[in-house]
């Protein structure tokens, strides 16, 4: 390697205005790969960590109310399939009214739905899970061609069993 004799004789050479300078630069060069590799990235995480803390306390109080709910409905008694059936046909009647229509067949029902908003049928699908306790198994839905959103098509859900 000849490179190293070559560089610290050109070196002495050189005046000593231009070795500061050389010197200055590569100064220069070593804070700036410093603040890029070692202080930017620590920074930026300190700066957007409490952003990160609020969205995660945000995260963590949905679960427990998540969490508190699952727990209620499991603390609830079961209910027999005529009292589901009963509590199910309450909440199409009461949420939905004349935009859906209940059937049920053994441990099946379908809702029909026609024009159902979405906020309605969100409330709607909530309600029966916790009141009749209720799941849905298959739901074939699409939009209405109307202007507002609303829904049309079928859902079916399991009735408790016997």
């Amino acid at each position: 390697m000849k490179l190293r004799p070559e560089l610290q004789a050109r070196w002495r050479v050189l005046a000593p205005r231009e070795k500061a300078g050389i010197l200055l630069a590569a100064a220069l060069l070593g804070l700036a790969v410093s603040w890029w590799v070692l202080l930017a990235p620590a920074l930026h995480t300190w700066r957007s960590a409490g952003a990160e803390a609020r969205s995660l306390d945000a995260q963590l109080q949905k679960m427990q109310s998540l969490q508190a709910q699952a727990q209620e409905l499991q603390s609830q008694g079961r209910l027999g399939p005529e009292e589901a059936r009963r509590a199910l046909d309450a909440s199409v009647k009461q949420q939905l009214g004349s935009t859906a229509q209940l059937s049920v067949s053994g441990e099946r029902a379908t809702v029909t739905l026609k024009g159902v908003s979405a906020e309605a049928l969100a409330q709607w699908l909530t309600q029966s899970r916790i009141n009749a306790r209720v799941l849905p198994t298959e739901a074939r839905l699409s939009r209405s061609a109307s202007a507002s959103a609303s829904w049309d098509g079928t859902i079916v859900l399991a009735l408790p069993a016997r």
